[in-house]
């Protein structure tokens, strides 16, 4: 089993917004890495840390989990979509998503602050500085880490 994280502005969609619908395709995902870690990394049953951006603060807010393989991601042919991607095709679709499934919130949001403190994390993609990717992967290590300080 891999471990991801994944970001998103809680005023779009949070942590409650999932445990309220339980499961939801993670659209609008316009980075090639990501995609490329949604349609070629992640499969059914991998874990997920569902991280809050450009929240107050931010951070991981609880766990989730892989609930489809990957699939074209439908708002890249919807015009009316912040995401339609005008080069994408039904026959050559560009974008990719996977389904996410709500496993359980954490009594308080692992803040971003604490995390770039640990020693453990101090490799994690998203303590690197530039590092802006909405989809990455988590080692097996610092999957442990996250659940220790967040259960603490």
């Amino acid at each position: 089993m891999n471990h991801w994280l994944m970001k998103s502005e809680p005023d779009v969609f949070s942590i409650d917004d999932l445990a309220r619908k339980k499961r939801s395709a993670w659209d609008g995902v316009r980075n090639y890495q990501a995609r490329n870690f949604m349609r070629d990394g992640m499969k059914i049953g991998d874990l997920i840390l569902f991280y809050h951006s450009n929240a107050e603060p931010s951070g991981i807010a609880g766990i989730a989990k892989v609930a489809s393989a990957a699939y074209p991601d439908p708002t890249q042919f919807d015009k009316k979509s912040e995401y339609f991607d005008p080069k994408a095709t039904k026959e050559k679709p560009i974008w990719q998503l996977v389904d996410v499934e709500f496993v359980e919130k954490f009594k308080a949001v692992l803040p971003l602050e604490r995390i770039k403190v640990e020693p453990e994390l101090s490799e994690m993609p998203l303590v690197q500085k530039g590092t802006r990717l909405s989809v990455m992967p988590v080692s097996h290590a610092e999957w442990q880490t996250i659940l220790r300080l967040a259960k603490s």
